[in-house]
């Protein structure tokens, strides 16, 4: 496996600083974002499109560090209904164009979460009961999701793009196993995961169970960790929306690889993934609140790399 890097994880270093950066610790992919929820603070997409030259030297940059691109990113909400959707969604098609024309096999993303008939606002669903949950849960799947996803597909198909890798996460409409299950039946397989443990955790699945049920299904893998924080999800549960600065307060909290889960179980993970035919790349997403960035990767490459080592 290789260490890769989300390179908004250093959103604020320029592009080259970032590039050597992450040589001199030993990385060995970037991952960068394109827009979306990302601020794209390294790539610009629309000159990218647009200019032959440009792109041709953002891959001699990558290249004259040593570095390769493992994926590029537009994970947002291309589904919901206000026009935050349609902006996600001309993002998203777009990253899949640039993907194709930099040769980048792989397109990060999320499934997206559309409101129900007539909403103003996307609703993720989350329980059976009351009745209502399943009529929109089966609307939002039947008349948005699978369509818009087929489209997708045929795009990425088109750009010669061969993996959407869809990261499980809350809010979206595909945030497990089953689900990603469900969309890539409807779609086929260059849907795939964008396998993020720090999200399981929270929602109280095993990552490595869920790795093994996946198995072939998982195109991507984001390194990031979380730490349960035991006395306030004894009283509060995981369900947490108190601001993830407020530390003290929450149930649980993304951290620096380790200070969630240490090396033990990171090795496990990766045994995980090997055993269920992944052996790429292990992209580092910093997202600690109470670490900074570049010491965050750095501590993350080192438990990474001792991992790796065996």
């Amino acid at each position: 496996m290789r260490i890769g890097l989300v390179t908004d994880s250093l959103g604020h270093l320029p592009l080259d600083d970032v590039l050597a950066t992450a040589a001199g610790m030993g990385i060995a992919m970037v991952e960068f974002g394109c827009g979306n929820w990302s601020a794209a603070p390294h790539l610009d997409l629309d000159g990218l499109l647009a200019d032959a030259a440009a792109r041709a030297d953002l891959l001699a940059r990558v290249a004259g560090h040593g570095l390769a691109i493992s994926a590029l990113n537009c994970s947002g909400n291309p589904l919901h209904p206000g026009e935050s959707g349609a902006r996600h969604r001309a993002v998203t098609s777009k990253t899949i164009r640039l993907a194709g024309l930099l040769g980048v096999g792989r397109v990060v993303l999320m499934s997206g979460c559309p409101g129900g008939p007539g909403d103003a606002n996307a609703n993720w669903i989350t329980t059976a009961w009351p009745p209502e949950t399943a009529r929109v849960l089966a609307w939002q799947w039947d008349e948005v999701l699978v369509p818009y996803w087929r489209g997708l597909a045929a795009e990425a198909a088109a750009h010669g793009v061969g993996r959407l890798c869809l990261e499980l996460h809350g809010q979206q409409n595909v945030y497990n196993v089953a689900t990603l299950k469900r969309l890539r039946a409807a779609v086929g397989p260059v849907v795939g995961a964008n396998f993020d443990p720090s999200h399981l955790f929270w929602m109280g699945a095993d990552p490595v169970a869920a790795v093994a049920a996946l198995g072939g299904a998982i195109h991507h893998v984001h390194a990031k960790d979380t730490r349960m924080i035991a006395a306030n999800l004894a009283v509060n549960s995981a369900i947490d929306t108190t601001p993830m600065e407020r530390l003290a307060e929450r149930s649980w909290a993304y951290v620096t690889l380790g200070d969630g889960h240490g090396a033990d179980w990171w090795r496990g993970f990766c045994v995980a993934l090997r055993a269920a035919g992944y052996d790429d790349v292990l992209s580092i997403e910093h997202e600690d609140v109470a670490c900074s960035p570049e010491e965050g990767v750095r501590r993350s490459v080192a438990l990474l790399g001792a991992v790796l080592r065996g």
